[in-house]
Protein backbone atom coordinates (compact mmCIF):
# COMPACT_ATOMS: atom_id res chain seq x y z
CA UNK A 1 0.00 0.00 0.00
CA UNK A 2 3.23 2.63 -0.25
CA UNK A 3 4.63 3.39 -3.75
CA UNK A 4 4.26 0.07 -5.49
CA UNK A 5 1.20 -1.47 -4.35
CA UNK A 6 -2.18 1.25 -3.14
CA UNK A 7 -0.77 4.20 -4.73
CA UNK A 8 -3.20 6.55 -3.40
CA UNK A 9 -2.77 5.23 0.14
CA UNK A 10 -0.47 7.32 2.63
CA UNK A 11 2.14 6.77 4.59
CA UNK A 12 0.86 7.14 8.50
CA UNK A 13 3.75 9.38 9.39
CA UNK A 14 2.94 12.43 6.84
CA UNK A 15 0.96 15.31 8.91
CA UNK A 16 0.16 18.22 7.32
CA UNK A 17 2.41 21.94 9.05
CA UNK A 18 0.78 23.94 11.27
CA UNK A 19 -2.47 21.57 12.47
CA UNK A 20 -1.94 18.78 15.18
CA UNK A 21 -2.62 15.25 13.87
CA UNK A 22 -4.55 12.46 16.20
CA UNK A 23 -4.18 8.94 16.29
CA UNK A 24 -6.67 8.42 14.48
CA UNK A 25 -6.24 10.52 11.84
CA UNK A 26 -2.93 9.30 11.15
CA UNK A 27 -4.14 5.88 11.20
CA UNK A 28 -6.88 7.23 8.23
CA UNK A 29 -3.77 8.31 6.03
CA UNK A 30 -3.44 4.81 5.36
CA UNK A 31 -6.24 4.99 3.22
CA UNK A 32 -5.99 8.60 1.83
CA UNK A 33 -3.15 10.33 -0.29
CA UNK A 34 0.06 11.70 0.97
CA UNK A 35 -0.78 15.08 2.65
CA UNK A 36 -4.74 14.80 1.32
CA UNK A 37 -6.79 16.40 4.20
CA UNK A 38 -9.19 14.47 6.39
CA UNK A 39 -12.57 15.10 4.90
CA UNK A 40 -15.26 16.96 6.25
CA UNK A 41 -17.46 13.60 7.38
CA UNK A 42 -13.83 12.68 9.23
CA UNK A 43 -13.53 16.12 11.04
CA UNK A 44 -17.37 16.02 12.37
CA UNK A 45 -16.54 12.52 13.68
CA UNK A 46 -13.74 13.69 15.46
CA UNK A 47 -15.82 16.10 16.87
CA UNK A 48 -18.57 14.17 17.86
CA UNK A 49 -16.10 11.76 19.55
CA UNK A 50 -14.90 14.67 21.71
CA UNK A 51 -18.06 15.69 23.02
CA UNK A 52 -18.21 12.50 23.89
CA UNK A 53 -15.63 12.13 25.85
CA UNK A 54 -16.63 15.53 28.05
CA UNK A 55 -20.02 14.30 28.10
CA UNK A 56 -18.30 11.11 29.86
CA UNK A 57 -15.71 13.76 31.89
CA UNK A 58 -18.75 15.45 32.81
CA UNK A 59 -20.99 12.03 34.26
CA UNK A 60 -18.10 9.97 35.86
CA UNK A 61 -15.38 12.60 36.65
CA UNK A 62 -12.40 10.75 37.73
CA UNK A 63 -14.13 7.80 36.06
CA UNK A 64 -13.42 9.16 32.82
CA UNK A 65 -10.70 6.00 31.62
CA UNK A 66 -14.12 3.81 31.99
CA UNK A 67 -15.47 5.73 28.51
CA UNK A 68 -14.73 3.96 25.84
CA UNK A 69 -14.90 4.78 22.23
CA UNK A 70 -18.60 4.66 20.59
CA UNK A 71 -19.13 2.14 18.01
CA UNK A 72 -22.38 3.74 16.03
CA UNK A 73 -23.06 1.32 13.48
CA UNK A 74 -25.08 1.20 10.52
CA UNK A 75 -25.66 -0.32 7.36
CA UNK A 76 -24.32 1.43 4.57
CA UNK A 77 -25.91 0.53 1.02
CA UNK A 78 -23.16 1.15 -1.81
CA UNK A 79 -25.17 0.17 -5.35
CA UNK A 80 -22.72 2.02 -7.85
CA UNK A 81 -19.84 -0.69 -6.12
CA UNK A 82 -21.82 -3.27 -5.32
CA UNK A 83 -21.75 -3.97 -1.63
CA UNK A 84 -23.30 -3.60 1.56
CA UNK A 85 -21.58 -3.27 4.82
CA UNK A 86 -22.16 -2.13 8.32
CA UNK A 87 -19.45 0.63 9.72
CA UNK A 88 -18.79 2.17 13.19
CA UNK A 89 -19.35 5.97 11.78
CA UNK A 90 -20.70 7.84 8.40
CA UNK A 91 -17.98 6.92 6.27
CA UNK A 92 -16.01 9.76 4.35
CA UNK A 93 -14.78 8.53 0.34
CA UNK A 94 -12.16 8.93 -1.90
CA UNK A 95 -10.89 7.85 -5.16
CA UNK A 96 -8.10 7.58 -6.82
CA UNK A 97 -5.84 6.34 -10.08
CA UNK A 98 -3.31 3.26 -9.39
CA UNK A 99 -1.36 1.63 -11.63
CA UNK A 100 -2.08 -2.91 -11.81
CA UNK A 101 -0.40 -5.18 -14.19
CA UNK A 102 0.85 -1.79 -15.46
CA UNK A 103 -2.66 -0.97 -16.75
CA UNK A 104 -4.26 2.29 -14.94
CA UNK A 105 -7.32 1.40 -13.19
CA UNK A 106 -9.39 3.30 -10.84
CA UNK A 107 -9.76 2.42 -6.81
CA UNK A 108 -12.82 4.09 -4.53
CA UNK A 109 -12.40 3.75 -0.98
CA UNK A 110 -14.83 4.34 2.10
CA UNK A 111 -13.46 4.83 4.96
CA UNK A 112 -15.08 5.58 8.86
CA UNK A 113 -13.42 6.29 11.86
CA UNK A 114 -14.19 4.52 15.89
CA UNK A 115 -11.48 4.54 18.58
CA UNK A 116 -8.65 3.64 17.64
CA UNK A 117 -9.06 1.80 13.82
CA UNK A 118 -10.27 3.29 10.60
CA UNK A 119 -12.60 0.34 9.24
CA UNK A 120 -12.53 0.72 4.80
CA UNK A 121 -14.24 -1.21 1.68
CA UNK A 122 -11.78 -0.55 -1.47
CA UNK A 123 -13.26 -1.06 -4.68
CA UNK A 124 -11.18 -1.70 -7.74
CA UNK A 125 -12.92 -1.25 -11.08
CA UNK A 126 -11.67 -3.57 -13.06
CA UNK A 127 -11.15 -3.26 -17.64
CA UNK A 128 -12.48 -6.87 -17.72
CA UNK A 129 -13.97 -10.01 -15.53
CA UNK A 130 -11.01 -12.41 -16.63
CA UNK A 131 -9.39 -14.66 -14.04
CA UNK A 132 -6.03 -13.44 -14.67
CA UNK A 133 -7.46 -9.32 -14.32
CA UNK A 134 -8.72 -10.55 -11.08
CA UNK A 135 -5.82 -12.49 -9.58
CA UNK A 136 -3.59 -9.21 -10.13
CA UNK A 137 -5.56 -6.82 -8.50
CA UNK A 138 -5.95 -9.30 -5.58
CA UNK A 139 -2.30 -9.94 -5.56
CA UNK A 140 -1.67 -6.26 -5.75
CA UNK A 141 -3.94 -5.22 -2.50
CA UNK A 142 -2.48 -8.76 -0.62
CA UNK A 143 1.21 -7.93 -1.15
CA UNK A 144 0.74 -4.09 -0.44
CA UNK A 145 -1.39 -4.61 3.01
CA UNK A 146 1.59 -6.67 4.06
CA UNK A 147 4.24 -4.12 2.67
CA UNK A 148 3.23 -1.57 4.25
CA UNK A 149 3.31 -3.17 7.78
CA UNK A 150 6.44 -4.99 6.59
CA UNK A 151 4.96 -8.51 7.37
CA UNK A 152 4.89 -11.73 5.35
CA UNK A 153 1.59 -11.48 2.88
CA UNK A 154 0.07 -14.84 4.49
CA UNK A 155 -3.78 -15.17 3.64
CA UNK A 156 -6.17 -17.99 4.24
CA UNK A 157 -9.71 -18.58 1.94
CA UNK A 158 -12.94 -17.20 2.96
CA UNK A 159 -16.50 -17.73 1.56
CA UNK A 160 -17.66 -14.04 1.60
CA UNK A 161 -21.26 -13.57 1.25
CA UNK A 162 -23.29 -12.45 -1.63
CA UNK A 163 -26.55 -10.67 -0.68
CA UNK A 164 -28.78 -12.82 -2.89
CA UNK A 165 -27.21 -16.01 -1.45
CA UNK A 166 -24.69 -17.76 -1.95
CA UNK A 167 -20.67 -17.15 -1.55
CA UNK A 168 -17.73 -16.40 -3.37
CA UNK A 169 -14.16 -17.32 -2.27
CA UNK A 170 -12.00 -14.91 -1.09
CA UNK A 171 -8.91 -13.96 1.03
CA UNK A 172 -8.71 -13.30 4.92
CA UNK A 173 -5.52 -11.79 6.57
CA UNK A 174 -4.46 -10.38 9.93
CA UNK A 175 -1.16 -8.86 10.13
CA UNK A 176 0.74 -6.96 13.08
CA UNK A 177 3.78 -4.91 12.25
CA UNK A 178 5.27 -1.73 12.01
CA UNK A 179 4.44 1.55 9.73
CA UNK A 180 5.54 4.65 8.52
CA UNK A 181 9.04 6.26 9.72
CA UNK A 182 8.18 6.26 13.56
CA UNK A 183 7.87 2.43 13.48
CA UNK A 184 4.21 2.60 14.43
CA UNK A 185 2.58 -0.11 15.51
CA UNK A 186 -0.31 -1.46 13.32
CA UNK A 187 -2.77 -4.45 13.30
CA UNK A 188 -4.46 -5.30 9.75
CA UNK A 189 -8.02 -7.27 9.32
CA UNK A 190 -8.45 -7.53 6.20
CA UNK A 191 -10.96 -9.43 3.32
CA UNK A 192 -10.21 -9.73 -0.24
CA UNK A 193 -12.52 -10.88 -3.04
CA UNK A 194 -13.18 -10.61 -6.81
CA UNK A 195 -16.53 -10.64 -8.42
CA UNK A 196 -17.26 -9.62 -12.00
CA UNK A 197 -15.43 -6.12 -12.37
CA UNK A 198 -14.87 -5.19 -9.50
CA UNK A 199 -11.92 -6.47 -6.67
CA UNK A 200 -13.34 -5.66 -2.90
CA UNK A 201 -10.63 -4.85 0.06
CA UNK A 202 -12.59 -4.87 2.88
CA UNK A 203 -9.56 -3.69 5.79
CA UNK A 204 -9.60 -2.60 9.28
CA UNK A 205 -6.41 -0.51 10.32
CA UNK A 206 -5.74 0.02 14.11
CA UNK A 207 -3.39 0.77 16.51
CA UNK A 208 -4.08 -2.07 19.02
CA UNK A 209 -5.82 -5.27 18.53
CA UNK A 210 -9.81 -4.94 18.60
CA UNK A 211 -12.16 -6.27 20.33
CA UNK A 212 -13.51 -10.14 18.14
CA UNK A 213 -16.79 -8.47 18.31
CA UNK A 214 -16.34 -5.52 16.30
CA UNK A 215 -14.04 -7.35 13.96
CA UNK A 216 -17.06 -9.60 13.25
CA UNK A 217 -19.84 -7.14 13.14
CA UNK A 218 -17.21 -5.36 10.04
CA UNK A 219 -16.73 -8.44 8.45
CA UNK A 220 -19.98 -10.67 8.84
CA UNK A 221 -21.88 -7.47 7.28
CA UNK A 222 -19.90 -7.21 4.07
CA UNK A 223 -22.27 -8.58 1.44
CA UNK A 224 -21.52 -8.52 -2.68
CA UNK A 225 -24.49 -8.01 -5.04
Amino acid sequence: MFRTAFRFLARISIIPFGRPVSPVSRLSRFFLAAGHPAGTASRLQRARAALGTIACALALGSALAACSPTFDWRTIMNNDNGYTVDLPAKPGNDQRAVQIDGKPMQMAMQTAEAGDAVFAVGTVMLPNDDAATQRAALEFLRTGLARNVGAAPDAHAVQIPLAAGGQVLGLEMKLTGEAGSQHETRTVYARLVAHGRHVYQAAIIASKPLQQEQVDQFFSSFQLY
